[in-house]
């Protein structure tokens, strides 16, 4: 009976620490694309169709490849198909150089996202 007691605490604690853990990490991707969403939409404004502000942020060259990398990891957290002409075309399949182009491993994460038709198991709000 104590065993079966210390077991269910030990299981209890398991599961709320993992909700706590998984409510953290939606928080913190939530924040980070509406914060890339926002950065796109000041620099390159589209009324109502976030999406098309950010695709237009990664293709200008007046934004830092860094920043720029950001905006496309948010396109991949946005799950939007319409935004994998574009990454698609950015993509080569070498090796990295973020001092040049974008971030191949960044583009491949962003277009499988985007291509998958798997629910977004955070329930993230996309635009």
């Amino acid at each position: 009976m104590k065993t079966t007691k210390i077991a269910f605490i030990g299981l209890t604690c398991f599961f709320v620490c993992a909700a706590c853990a998984l409510g953290v990490l939606r928080w913190d991707i939530q924040s980070d694309l509406d914060k890339w969403r926002d950065i796109a939409q000041s620099n390159h404004p589209h009324p109502g169709d976030d999406v098309a502000a950010m695709l237009e942020y990664v293709q200008s060259n007046s934004h830092s490849l860094p920043k720029r990398n950001h905006v496309v990891w948010a396109l991949g957290q946005a799950r939007d198909s319409r935004a994998l002409t574009i990454i698609q075309s950015f993509y080569t399949g070498k090796k990295c150089n973020h001092s040049q182009y974008l971030c191949q491993r960044e583009l491949l994460k962003a277009i499988k996202l985007c291509k998958d038709e798997t629910p977004n198991l955070l329930f993230i709000k996309t635009p």
